[in-house]
């Protein structure tokens, strides 16, 4: 094929959207808002493939040209170019830059913001001092390995989470060109030893304990005001601790009687309701006296912000001596459900705030279902008031007077 068709002059002069052949496969194209850049087109072991050279305005004809005849040699001897350029910038982009590539890639679909936080914050803790410089396309198991050990077996929590966060990269390295062998990922896991489950994750109490639990809580002045008023509100409501901590005024309707949590805080991304009981009014107007500028209902009574998820579990574990984590409340009230009343199953999952597979029972979650919650809900409060077993001789309320 005959080439140099085009000219710097003629390269000036178009301004048509098209792609105009120069010869030899390469192509100048003009896009609709009037912008050119250079396309090689060439086969590779049977396959067609386009590769851009730059833009036309950083790269004259000549050096077009010139980079057209380096790509075409490397293909007649079966190398793709494309995946040559791609390992070239792969050793000048670090497993930080990369990283934070995949972070932004992932960020739109990621419902939860705490999560999308985390995710980057804790490479920036764990990964990015030890391997962030290392070029993506030279990690390996030994620095996957340099990041993992010291955390394996005594926070395994957070080294499977870095494990995975770190394989996502990876997989996203070897999609882009940048990667190429076995994951360096897997390869450092079997090398880790390993770890017994502690027995703690998610670990819950008998619901029968938890009267007297609270009961405790409330005569418990070594815990803040504020960590046993969200303990409790947590307990009674069965929320998660993300929900109870970062929850703010805006979401109570004490018209309705309802804790409205919005869909951006909820794991189901869908607008959760919980019907608030007496029990529940009273820890709202008790938690009044400790507002703040930032309209967090339970604020941290050392900083103001909101509280730490350690600081429930310190509570619960530290100060009420119950071996069990804040997240076993909401299995003790399932078992209580469960076990001790006549609720369907998907009026306690709705309270759980969990998805109702079933589209016509999901339709009812702010009808039928709703007024069926809060009568459960109410049930729930007496029972941890001990109204119902005779734990308590006064009212709920009166007994955490003392607050």
């Amino acid at each position: 094929m005959h080439g140099n068709h085009l000219t710097p002059l003629r390269i000036k002069k178009l301004t048509e959207p098209g792609r105009y052949a120069d010869g030899n496969c390469l192509y100048l194209v003009v896009s609709d808002r009037g912008s050119k850049r250079w396309i090689l087109r060439f086969v590779v072991k049977g396959r067609r493939r386009d590769m851009g050279l730059g833009s036309a305005s950083l790269i004259n004809l000549d050096e077009a040209r010139d980079l057209a005849r380096k790509y075409r040699k490397m293909a007649k001897l079966g190398i793709d170019p494309l995946i040559e350029r791609r390992k070239t910038q792969a050793a000048f982009l670090t497993l930080k830059e990369a990283a934070i590539k995949v972070h932004a890639l992932n960020l739109p679909s990621w419902k939860n913001k705490k999560h999308s936080e985390q995710w980057i914050t804790s490479l920036q803790r764990h990964v990015f001092p030890k391997i962030g410089t290392v070029p993506i396309s030279d990690v390996t198991s030994s620095d996957i390995y340099k990041v993992l050990s010291p955390i394996w077996v005594d926070r395994n929590d957070t080294a499977k989470k870095i494990r995975q966060r770190l394989r996502m990269i990876i997989r996203w390295a070897r999609a882009q060109g940048f990667f190429q062998g076995d994951d360096p990922v897997e390869l450092a896991e079997q090398a880790l030893p390993k770890v017994k489950s502690s027995g703690l994750h998610f670990k819950s109490v008998q619901h029968q304990a938890l009267p007297a639990i609270v009961k405790s809580l409330h005569s418990n002045n070594a815990i803040s005001l504020a960590t046993r008023l969200a303990l409790e509100f947590l307990i009674l409501t069965a929320g998660r601790t993300s929900e109870v901590l970062e929850a703010t005024w805006e979401e109570i309707d004490f018209n309705e009687d309802l804790w409205v949590i919005p869909a951006d805080r909820m794991k189901a991304n869908k607008p959760h309701h919980v019907p608030l009981t007496g029990r529940m009014k009273d820890i709202l107007e008790n938690a009044k006296t400790l507002q703040k500028e930032n309209n967090l209902i339970f604020p941290s009574s050392f900083n103001g912000l909101a509280m730490s998820n350690n600081t429930l579990r310190l509570a619960l574990q530290n100060r009420l001596g119950v071996n069990a984590t804040v997240h076993g409340m909401r299995a003790a009230f399932k078992d209580w459900a469960s076990e001790t009343t006549n609720y369907a199953n998907e009026v306690s999952e709705m309270a759980l705030g969990h998805q109702i597979p079933n589209k016509v029972e999901a339709a009812y979650r702010r009808g039928t279902l709703l007024s069926k919650r809060r009568d459960m809900m109410n049930d729930w409060s007496l029972f941890i008031s001990g109204a119902k077993n005779g734990l308590y001789s006064e009212d709920p309320a009166k007994d955490n007077a003392h607050e």
